[in-house]
């Protein structure tokens, strides 16, 4: 590659990585596991754990200044909204999304706006409406509820009437919202209900969004899909209405596994970045989409994994940001189908990680974020803490 071309390549990718941020979870940083139990780790125990160790990824990336943040597991009842503020900008991040937990609770067991029982729907309802007012006071803008809702065995559930129910609290929820704030509707096809869900895939998703009102958009979860789906046709088909409100980010080999981002099908995420640079060269300004993570990291290390994650997406939105849209448009338009596809294949073949090195030096950071992390005591320290602290109180060794 000549020196102007390399140049030409590093301008491009910093431009891109410029506007690129990617929210981090705070449930990432806690202790998780499967159905079958935990493998534990010194993880974060505290809202203040948690925000110290998403401090720590967006110092050495630069991209995360935002942690979402899950209602009942974060902001419990009684907590001051002030002293979340106060602790967050503590360690350089704040908040971002906030997600209501309709689905722990025992109530929850047939569903929650969309349960039979009047008085769970209501339950449900007011719950989101106090993670709205969270939400206004902590300045978050998205609030994106996940709802288990669903049924096991044909015959159990009058799936018309669940629809209604499910529409009528979105609206309610929608009609709460202050005037920047939003609204994030996930689907799931299935899990934990295996026969249906309330809401299944994103075409059920957009129409109840659209009913709920304006401020309404649709969350996609790269997890929440039936093998060889194609996400990037949703993406696209989303954009086009105006509808992608944002998305959580994850990997899968059978179902919503939450892998690391990008560990199976690096070059589907280079995809779905695709689609969303070919939209915004078309119609000449960003995307509004909300990036976020999705991921349990059960047996990788909580905070190194998430930089992980953070980095493949640097690389992957980096690559997709190489792509020449004029050209790939006159390819499809001429329908040279060969030339089109090239296209795609030497961008997403592009090494970027020397253009990304310069791009951090540019910011002050690190070349190698993940390194450095490793290099800064701080995963020792907090391991020597609360490894003493879960060993006290005999739940870790």
């Amino acid at each position: 590659m000549s020196e102007e071309t390399n140049s030409a390549m590093e301008a491009r990718v910093r431009e891109a990585l410029d506007g690129f941020r990617i929210e981090l979870p705070s449930w990432g940083f806690a202790d998780t596991g499967t159905r079958f139990g935990k493998f534990l780790q010194p993880a974060a125990q505290t809202l203040e754990e948690k925000l110290a160790d998403a401090g720590q990824v967006n110092q050495f990336t630069g991209a995360c200044p935002t942690v979402a943040l899950h209602v009942l597991w974060d902001v419990p009842a009684g907590t001051r909204c002030a002293d979340v503020l106060k602790l967050a900008s503590r360690y350089g991040v704040r908040p971002g999304s906030i997600s209501p937990n309709v689905f722990q609770d025992q109530m929850y067991k047939f569903g929650s706006l969309s349960n039979e029982q009047e008085s769970v729907r209501r339950h449900a309802l007011e719950h989101i409406l106090d993670s709205v007012r969270i939400a206004k006071e902590l300045g978050s803008r998205d609030v994106t509820p996940w709802f288990a809702d669903g049924s096991n065995f044909p015959g159990t559930a009058n799936i018309r009437a669940r629809k209604r129910w499910m529409s009528e609290g979105l609206k309610r929820a929608h009609d709460a919202l202050g005037p920047e704030q939003r609204l994030l509707i996930e689907y799931k096809p299935f899990e934990p209900a295996f026969y249906h869900t309330d809401i299944a895939d994103w075409g059920m998703a957009l129409e109840l969004a659209r009913e709920a009102g304006p401020k309404s958009r649709v969350l996609v979860d790269t997890g929440h899909h039936y093998q060889a789906q194609n996400i990037e046709q949703i993406v696209a088909w989303l954009l086009d209405e105006g509808m992608l409100g944002g998305f959580h980010f994850n990997d899968r080999r059978y179902a919503d596994d939450d892998l690391t981002l990008g560990s199976i099908d690096p070059y589907q995420v280079f995809r779905i970045f695709a689609e969303i640079r070919y939209y915004e060269w078309e119609t000449g300004h960003p995307a509004d989409i909300a990036y976020m993570v999705d991921q349990s990291h059960n047996l990788k290390g909580k905070i190194e994994e998430m930089i992980q994650t953070v980095m493949t997406a640097q690389e992957i939105y980096a690559k997709a940001a190489l792509i020449d849209f004029l050209a790939l448009a006159k390819a499809q338009q001429e329908q040279r189908l060969i030339d089109a596809e090239n296209i795609y294949k030497d961008a997403f073949s592009t090494d970027v990680r020397p253009a990304v090195r310069a791009w951090r030096r540019s910011k002050g950071l690190a070349e190698d974020p993940l390194a450095a992390f490793r290099g800064s005591g701080y995963l020792e320290r907090i391991t020597r803490e609360r490894a003493g602290r879960a060993i006290a109180a005999g739940s870790y060794a």
